[in-house]
């Protein structure tokens, strides 16, 4: 099997990232499966047929640490809370630095640190607060480099801490902690304060002063800041985290407890914990989809299971000696925590005919959920009967969990009884972003973003076509059903734009009911969804019984933090100082073009940012005859290193307008007829660029059809700069910004096909 048989050939985004992502160097697809296998077959069946894949890290990184590279197999780490002194606070950005540079993600909770105010001896007299270390962890976060990606961090705090309205105002300054994710532990004692109008207490007592500090606060007033904050700016996200505390398997193990928890929040983890990840894709598990008989495999699915817990356990032994630090290796050996999770629900529920939220979704989510957890649990028992139990292994604490007891089988529990369990934490739904988007799948447990997207071409006379594009699963459900028009597509495909947040949520809960971990998801919302709503919103998700909940309101001050007006575009590095980088996380959004060129085909991937549209990175890859790939990348490269230094997405096309023409592409313009816009590979790049950029502004909200049409044409405008028209041959001259043959009319060379003219 080929990568192109596997993904298809038509999911040139998803071929793509398996090339710059996760494959080794020059191997072929086999031996890819080979090596992110460790040559279990049944694993490496799963994922030749869709049905599974390792978490990001595992793919990139299983079996290199044979060569000699520095590496982790985990995504997600918690590192030790800083205690209450300088020496341990730096101490802990040392360990950031040093887990970020082996791939791993982090989180920290700084809850244990003096509050703004209190007494210290030392020259300063007075401590500058726990939130105000926040700034040097991201500092941190952002200076590590992960193979062209910024760290990831997670900083939390516990709502009884004296700082707590510093904390949730902090990133309402756009500059601050740019680089870290934030969230507030919110108590079951602060959200029943919430519920009944009570105050409730902020405290904190200095160990080595014996100095405590108290404040009183309203705990409704409070908790609806956090709402409009979270409405506001998108942060912070709550945690739960009594629910998150009790809601486990480890909730009656003595001398155990959670530190903090990973970037995306669905690993609750103890200091020094780490967690594998892999998803399992629940919509390669229906049988005759999009039929009035489709159904789900359970039992396929219970077999796949398996399989997928015990190629976790055996990625967990391997990567036992490749963790950063010492402590990571200790908890990782005493807990082998595993995170084994889904994507593509989504894509199921359309398969078997469901509308997501929907009652009907909700209970087949219910019956997957226990099936998936009593199954994996029941194989760790299986495992731990030939390899042993985790070190720190209780079986009477584990068994009298209320989860445990809610969430097997009886066969299950005697299997538990007999042999214990070789894992204490089993199940998490993680986003699989990156790995869904290249199965061209839903991700996590998300709903379906859009059903289509538009796209813009440009007939012979320049005139803006649109025509759409649509989403993988809604365009196999068209065809399956000879449908022309998304206009005739049933009730059941719903998207995050018209879902009621009560079913985002009501989905959500039932999921968390067969989780262990926790749910890395975020609730999508429109413009005009309130306040009160994201209080209502909050409150509903705690009484469902969510571990944490984030959301993201569409037209946001954190959408706009980079946008000044409708012809401007948004570039990467706005509000940076001359000399800094972004760095691009796995959360963006992939366009692409195919370009003829002077010497054949040319491949044109961008990545932008999927809240305000801007260019992130540019990939350029040739096709069988598309001239020199060396030269290729290394204009991808400037042209991402521009973006994300802060050079908007006009100056750049600028200057790849500059380029002239290039003799190739005019003699196969005249000849075949079939070039791209454009008069050389820089040029028609350009074009490219200006066009997926455009399309996306329209796609995400921020500007309409007709607005997009005037920027670009401003744009455009902007860019042609009167430049010498190049001769060709004796008799003929084309446009210098798009190749076109020029026609004198008047006294003027004159492109007939984009309006370029200039006059003598």
């Amino acid at each position: 099997m080929t990568i192109k048989e596997w993904l298809g050939e038509e999911n040139q985004l998803g071929i793509d990232i398996w090339n710059r992502k996760y494959r080794d160097g020059d191997e072929n697809f086999d031996q890819w499966i080979e090596r992110v296998s460790g040559g279990n077959e049944e694993v490496g069946r799963l994922i030749r047929e869709k049905k599974f894949l390792f978490g990001g890290r595992i793919l990139s990184n299983r079996a290199l640490e044979y060569e000699g590279r520095k590496v982790t197999l985990s995504n997600c780490y918690v590192v030790d809370p800083p205690e209450d002194n300088i020496e341990s606070i730096f101490e802990c950005a040392k360990k950031l630095a040093r887990t970020y540079s082996y791939g791993g993600g982090c989180g920290v909770d700084i809850s244990g640190l003096s509050p703004r105010g209190a007494k210290i001896n030392n020259a300063a007299k007075e401590t500058s607060g726990a939130v105000s270390f926040m700034q040097l962890y991201s500092m941190v976060t952002e200076l590590i480099g992960q193979n062209g990606r910024r760290g990831a961090l997670m900083i939390s705090i516990d709502c009884s801490h004296p700082d707590l309205e510093e904390f949730i105002d902090l990133k309402t300054d756009l500059n601050k902690v740019t680089k870290a994710n934030i969230s507030i532990r919110l108590s079951n004692e602060f959200m029943d304060a919430v519920r009944k109008g009570d105050m409730f207490r902020l405290h904190y007592t200095r160990k080595t002063t014996g100095e405590e500090i108290s404040t009183m606060v309203d705990a409704r007033t409070l908790f609806h800041h956090i709402a409009e904050v979270n409405w506001d700016y998108a942060e912070p996200g709550a945690l739960f985290w009594d629910r998150v505390m009790d809601w486990n398997l480890l909730s009656n193990t003595k001398g155990f407890s959670y530190a903090g928890v990973n970037p995306c929040a669905e690993e609750p983890l103890p200091a020094g914990g780490s967690c594998l990840l892999g998803s399992m894709n629940l919509s390669e598990f229906v049988i005759d989809p999009f039929t009035d008989n489709a159904k789900f495999d359970f039992e396929g699915f219970k077999e796949a299971v398996a399989t997928c817990v015990r190629g976790l356990n055996e990625v967990l032994e391997e990567g036992l000696p490749l963790h950063p630090l010492p402590e990571q290796r200790e908890s990782v050996s005493d807990w082998r925590q595993i995170g084994l999770g889904i994507m593509g629900l989504a894509d199921m529920l359309i398969k078997l005919g469901e509308t997501y939220g929907g009652q009907d979704a909700v209970d087949i989510c219910d019956r997957i959920g226990f099936s998936m957890i009593d199954t994996a649990i029941a194989t760790s028992a299986l495992i731990a009967k030939d390899k042993g139990t985790y070190p720190k292994y209780v079986g009477e604490e584990v068994m009298s969990t209320p989860f445990f007891e809610l969430n097997t089988t009886e066969p299950t529990k005697e299997l538990v009884r007999k042999y214990g369990l070789r894992n204490s934490q089993i199940m998490t739904i993680a986003p699989t972003g990156t790995i869904s988007t290249m199965l061209g799948i839903s991700g996590g447990i998300e709903p379906v973003f859009a059903n289509y997207y538009e796209r813009k071409t440009e007939s012979l006379h320049g005139t803006d076509v649109y025509y759409k594009v649509y989403t993988t699963i809604v365009e196999k459900y068209m065809k399956a059903h000879n449908m022309k028009s998304d206009e005739e597509l049933p009730d059941f495909f719903v998207t995050s734009s018209n879902l009621n947040y009560h079913q985002r949520v009501d989905m959500q809960s039932v999921w968390q009911q067969h989780v262990d971990a926790s749910i890395s998801s975020t609730v999508n919302v429109d413009s005009h969804f309130t306040v009160e709503e994201t209080e209502n919103m909050y409150e509903y998700a705690y009484e469902k019984g969510l571990k944490g909940i984030t959301m993201f309101r569409d037209g946001c001050k954190r959408v706009g933090i980079l946008t000044t007006d409708d012809t401007k575009p948004v570039a990467a590095g706005d509000g940076l100082d001359r000399g800094q980088i972004v760095l691009v996380t796995d959360d963006v959004i992939g366009k692409k073009r195919k370009l003829i060129t002077g010497c054949g085909s040319l491949h044109c991937i961008a990545l932008f940012d999927p809240n305000t549209g801007a260019l992130l990175e540019t990939y350029l890859s040739k096709g069988s005859t598309g001239g020199c790939n060396q030269f290729m990348v290394g204009l991808s490269r400037m042209i991402s290193i521009c973006a994300r230094g802060g050079i908007d997405i006009y100056t750049i096309i600028d200057q790849l307008n500059s380029c002239g023409s290039c003799p190739s592409y005019t003699v196969r313009r005249a000849t075949k007829k079939d070039t791209s816009k454009g008069a050389c590979c820089p040029m028609a790049v350009g074009y490219a660029l200006l066009d997926m950029y455009n399309e996306l502004q329209v796609e995400l909200g921020l500007k309409d059809g007709e607005a997009a049409k005037k920027a670009a044409a401003k744009a455009k405008k902007k860019a042609q700069k009167p430049k010498a028209v190049t001769n060709v041959g004796a008799d003929k001259t084309v446009c210098p910004e798009c190749g076109e043959p020029l026609v004198f009319e008047g006294g003027c060379n004159v492109c007939k096909s984009c309006g370029w003219s200039k006059c003598y």
